[in-house]
């Protein structure tokens, strides 16, 4: 974990002038990983969480969180139960938080400048085996990740008579059941924002935790504008502009 830690420059990563504090970053993810006991993780949550990560007197979160993520994780499945615990709370702090100004999204593997929230849920999804383990805090964090759906487009059928297009792909978390969503669609270093996306059938197996069967009934889009690898978020997670 530490090796991970000091692999970052934490300086590079942006945030708010002011507000996220890089040092605080590093030197807290330092104290968390290493702590042994409950003084020790709570003075290390303290300092992730006034400016480090996230700020709590404020409700705002930094993308370096997103970073931090996997160490956060790590604590959580190999550091002391006290610092696993504060690991889990900042996670749960930073999907809730506020974003700042324009810092509002992060460039990951799939797609350039994915909202905050839906990043950390991807996280917080690949770690399933480890939120089951955590009691009513690994329940809540899960709950809360599935809301932070993403749809990753495998290949797409334009609908009869020119009604919208169907688009098949896997379908991680969980599609809000009252009816057609707003969403992003991010292809290719762009955003375009989608009025109407519907869920045409759910996973086969019904999980929650991403299969190539889902299909998404998608409207006021051409068909070449989803060609895979096109990836759709919920528009409710992106209030900010498409900065970085």
């Amino acid at each position: 974990m530490l090796d991970a830690i000091e692999a970052v420059d934490w300086a590079r990563i942006p945030g708010p002038a002011g507000w996220y504090r890089p040092d605080l970053a590093a030197s807290g993810l330092r104290a968390l990983a290493t702590a042994t006991g409950l003084v020790q993780a709570a003075r290390a949550g303290s300092v992730l969480a006034g400016g480090g990560l996230v700020h709590d007197h404020s409700g705002g979160v930094f993308p370096a969180v997103v970073t931090a993520a996997p160490i956060l994780l790590a604590i959580a499945r190999h550091g002391h139960p006290e610092a696993g615990a504060t690991a889990l709370g900042l996670l749960d702090d930073a999907l809730a938080f506020a974003t700042h100004d324009r810092h509002t999204r992060v460039a990951t593997p799939y797609a350039e400048a994915v909202p905050i929230c839906c990043a950390l849920a991807d996280h917080l999804r690949g770690s399933t085996d480890l939120l089951a383990t955590c009691g009513l805090e690994g329940k809540h964090l899960r709950a809360d990740a599935a809301e932070h759906w993403r749809f990753d487009v495998h290949e797409i059928i334009a609908g009869s008579d020119g009604d919208g297009v169907l688009a098949f792909g896997a379908l991680a978390g969980r599609f809000p059941d009252d009816g057609p969503q707003a969403a992003e669609l991010h292809l290719a270093g762009r955003v375009t924002p989608l009025e109407q996306v519907a869920l045409h059938y759910p996973p086969e197996d019904g999980s929650e935790g991403g299969s190539p069967d889902a299909c998404l009934h998608i409207t006021g889009v051409h068909p070449r504008e989803l060609a895979p690898p096109a990836v759709l978020f919920p528009a409710r997670c992106a209030p900010g502009p498409i900065t970085r």
